[in-house]
C-alpha cells in the first residue's frame, strides 16, 4: 500500500504542493502534518508509523519533510526497513525498495552530511579571512543547499559507472546540461565515453 506522509513548519504554508505530487504517485491514504522540523512531537507522524505494515511504502515530497534532523531520518529509515517498509522520496530520487536505491540513500546522508560539515567549515574561515582584511563578508555564489545534495549524488553516481549521464539525470531529476554543470563544480573529470550510457 502507498502511503504519504506530508508536513509543513507553519500554518501559513501551504500543503497543497506536496499532497498534490503524492496523490499523483498514487498514495491511497495521506498523512498531514502542520509542525516544525525541530520539533519531537509529530503526532500524526507516530499515527502513519503506527498503521504500516510489511510490504507499505511511504512516499514523501522530499527527505526534509519526514526526519526533524538527519540522524532521526536515518533513525526512522532504519525502522522502515527492519519491517520491511519501503521509501520513496518524490524529489530527492530515493527509493529504498531496491538495493540501489538505499546504496543512494546511504550514500546521499553521510555525504549531505559531510558536506554541510565543510560548507560550514569554509563560510566561517570565509569569514574570519575577510573580516581580517577589514571588510564585511557576504555569501559566495554558488550552489543552493538541495543543488549542493543533488551534487553529491550525481558525483556518487557518476564515478559508480554504473549508469550513464542520460540516467543519472533522470533518476535526479535534472537536465543533462545541469548534470554537467554539478559534476564540474565538483570537481569531476566528464569522461565522453560516458556521455550517453554507462558501458
Amino acid at each position: 500500500m502507498k502511503i504519504g506522509y506530508a508536513r509543513v513548519s507553519t500554518r501559513d504554508q501551504n500543503l497543497e504542493l506536496q499532497l498534490d505530487a503524492l496523490t499523483q504517485a498514487g498514495c491511497e491514504v495521506i498523512y498531514q502534518e502542520t509542525a516544525s522540523g525541530a520539533t519531537a512531537a509529530r503526532p500524526e507522524l507516530d499515527k502513519m508509523l503506527g498503521q504500516l505494515r510489511k510490504g507499505d511504502t511511504v512516499h514523501i515530497y522530499k527527505l526534509d519533510r519526514l526526519g526533524r534532523s538527519l540522524k532521526h531520518l536515518l533513525e526512522l529509515v532504519g525502522e522502515l526497513q527492519r519491517r520491511g517498509v519501503g521509501l520513496v522520496s518524490l524529489t530527492d530520487a530515493i527509493n529504498t525498495t531496491s538495493a540501489q536505491g538505499r546504496l543512494v540513500f546511504n550514500l546521499f546522508a553521510s555525504l549531505a552530511e559531510f558536506e554541510r560539515e565543510l560548507i560550514r567549515e569554509r563560510t566561517h574561515a570565509g569569514l574570519a579571512a575577510t573580516r581580517s582584511r577589514g571588510r564585511v563578508g557576504g555569501r559566495r555564489r554558488g550552489l543552493s543547499e538541495e543543488a549542493e545534495r543533488t551534487a553529491i549524488v550525481a558525483e556518487t553516481l557518476y564515478k559508480e559507472q554504473q549508469l550513464g549521464v542520460n540516467e543519472i539525470a533522470q533518476r535526479l531529476r535534472i537536465s543533462k546540461v545541469t548534470l554537467y554543470k554539478y559534476l564540474r563544480y565538483r570537481g569531476v573529470a566528464i569522461h565522453s565515453h560516458r556521455k550517453s550510457s554507462s558501458k
